[in-house]
């Protein structure tokens, strides 16, 4: 099996992950988003009402996330259209970096299997890449934030999202080269226990993010709770998808051998 072989299987397993997100993020990621938008255009469209006590009549319409919005791509190209290509895009992309992750593991982890390392490399990433940054930058909806801290904000969750994914790298590692003496499992746990502290020490000496105001709880944890299952339905399809691949792969390689 070539790293060409894993390639366009783990392309095709991104495609049918980014499928399947989007109809995750479309059932139940955009109704708080819409609810949260509606929110923002609220507060937009009083502020000149408290400022002055009249509302303006110069005929100037407010901001809006509407379909008529003009210089813009309309809500509904947002949420249909717009949402399908980036969790697409996402999708292709990750099972591409996957996929030759599974290839240059394979063989390499103990006694698993294609099947088994490839899931292992999956979890690892869902948990290193999306899960542990999610946790200390959740994503946060319209109307939530300043705009003046847009991209420190960014920055602060990628930067955390390196230094968990090199963590992990180096504990693999770790837990490889203290297996012979160590033993499986005690490997693995000190391995574990290791990647624990040092994330601990990093959400702590990290900045913390709260400017979420008096934005409404509900809607927030709605918002919030719905954009992990997007990560998650992404994630978890992926890896099933690419684990079926690659095993009927093996099976047709060593049906050939």
């Amino acid at each position: 099996m070539t790293a060409r072989n894993f390639l366009v299987r783990g392309l095709l397993a991104g495609l049918i992950a980014g499928l399947f997100a989007f109809l995750v993020a479309f059932t139940v990621g955009e109704p708080p988003i819409d609810t949260a938008i509606g929110l923002e255009e609220s507060a937009a469209a009083a502020e000149p009402v408290a400022a002055d006590d009249h509302p303006h009549d110069d005929g100037e319409a407010a901001h809006s996330h509407g379909d008529e919005e003009e210089g813009g791509i309309s809500r509904t190209t947002q949420k249909s259209w717009g949402l399908a290509t980036a969790t697409v895009a996402v999708g292709v992309a990750l099972g591409g970096i996957l996929s030759l992750l599974a290839a240059a593991v394979a063989g390499r982890i103990g006694r698993l299997s294609l099947v088994g390392s490839t899931a292992l490399v999956t979890a690892l990433g869902f948990l290193a890449y999306s899960l542990l940054p999610f946790l200390k930058y959740p994503a946060a909806p319209p109307a939530v934030g300043s705009g003046d801290t847009i991209g420190s904000r960014t920055g602060y969750y990628f930067a955390f999202a390196l230094i968990s994914v090199v963590a992990m790298v180096a504990v693999v590692a770790l837990a490889r080269r203290l297996a012979p003496r160590l033993g499986g499992y005690a490997a693995v746990v000190a391995a574990a226990a290791s990647y624990v502290m040092v994330m601990v020490v990093a959400a702590v000496a990290m900045p913390t993010v709260n400017e979420i105001g008096d934005f409404p709880a509900d809607v927030l944890w709605e918002f919030r709770i719905s954009s992990l299952l997007t990560l998650a339905a992404l994630w978890g399809s992926l890896g099933v998808a690419l684990t079926w691949l690659l095993s009927r792969l093996e099976l047709s390689e060593r049906a050939t051998a």
